[in-house]
């Protein structure tokens, strides 16, 4: 089965995500923070990592580091406001995160796990 992590300080964004991901087989672990995040990611493996990008303190390349040590090779989607500002997105693109903006659906997250699976 399927793993998620999703990482987002907005609980009812992320129980209604949840659900819609348990709706269609995903299996979902809930964090408030990075830190709490990676807490989890040390304990169980996931297939995809989601982060509000509101919960990251450092760098977008320090946060590709950070991730990529503790969980190699899992893909990590960023969740930005729909009124964020270019740079920030390129910003989080560069450093190989694929961002998508709020409200974000299951079928989003679940194409891209499908679409890792596939390389």
């Amino acid at each position: 089965m399927k793993r998620f992590l999703l990482i987002d300080g907005d609980r009812a964004a992320m129980q209604k995500l949840g659900l819609a991901c348990l709706e269609r087989d995903v299996a979902v672990s809930m964090a408030d923070n990075v830190c709490e995040g990676v807490r989890i990611l040390l304990s169980s493996p996931v297939s995809l990592i989601v982060v509000d990008a509101s919960r990251m303190r450092l760098t977008p390349g320090e946060h590709a580091t950070l991730f990529d040590r503790v969980a190699p090779g899992v893909p990590v989607v960023v969740v930005i406001n729909p009124d964020a500002e270019l740079e920030t997105l390129v910003a989080y693109e560069v450093a190989g995160f694929t961002v998508k903006t709020r409200p974000l659906a299951a079928e989003d997250l679940l194409d891209k796990a499908a679409a890792v699976e596939l390389r």
